[in-house]
């Protein structure tokens, strides 16, 4: 047997092998990459599912009229779902003032600035955790139905709204009484 063919038949014993059939063939390596292939992509799923998604994040709030009242309008089947949305609003000073509207578990939409009288310096805000807005500094948390409704200390600072045909109403002028918390150049 010559080098050359004596070469060509290795190689197709290598193929074979790797194939799953012929000479020496066991889909063993073949299964082998399969295994590998699937745990590549579930750990790539599991990643992607516990990063936080854009639709997580703050969004801008869009305004509009109502009643002659410059306002944010949002849809209330929006909140349907329990899950805190946040928004921003950036101020004509440049201050981007952060909230978050929720439907707690009593079935009232409530609405709240993403800060509170103590923790505000820190800029971090809340995010929820089940039926509860945790504050992401010193992690106090708060059920969702006292959104709203407690103030002061490190509560959720209230912001007013309101329910009119279908749609979350927020007034500008209540979102920028929030700026105090958002206004970073007074950190102390």
């Amino acid at each position: 047997m010559s080098g050359n063919s004596k070469q060509n038949e290795q190689t197709q014993d290598k193929k074979a092998q790797v194939l799953g059939g012929g000479k020496g063939g066991s889909s063993k390596g073949l299964a082998a990459m399969v295994v590998v292939a699937v745990l590549v992509l579930a750990g790539g799923l599991s990643w992607w599912l516990m990063t936080p998604s854009q639709a997580d994040a703050p969004r801008p709030a869009s305004s509009t009229v109502v009643a002659g009242e410059q306002v944010v309008a949002m849809p209330a089947a929006l909140f349907d779902d329990g899950k805190a949305r946040h928004f921003e609003h950036k101020g004509s000073d440049g201050i981007t003032v952060r909230y978050f509207v929720i439907k707690s578990s009593d079935g009232v939409i409530r609405a709240a600035y993403d800060a509170c009288d103590v923790c505000w310096p820190e800029g971090k805000g809340y995010y929820q955790e089940g039926d509860m807005m945790v504050c992401a500094n010193c992690g106090k948390r708060f059920p969702s139905v006292r959104v709203n409704e407690v103030k002061g200390g490190c509560n959720p600072a209230p912001l007013e709204r309101r329910v009119e045909n279908g749609k979350v109403i927020i007034r500008l002028a209540d979102i920028d009484q929030g700026r105090r918390f958002f206004d970073f150049s007074r950190r102390g």
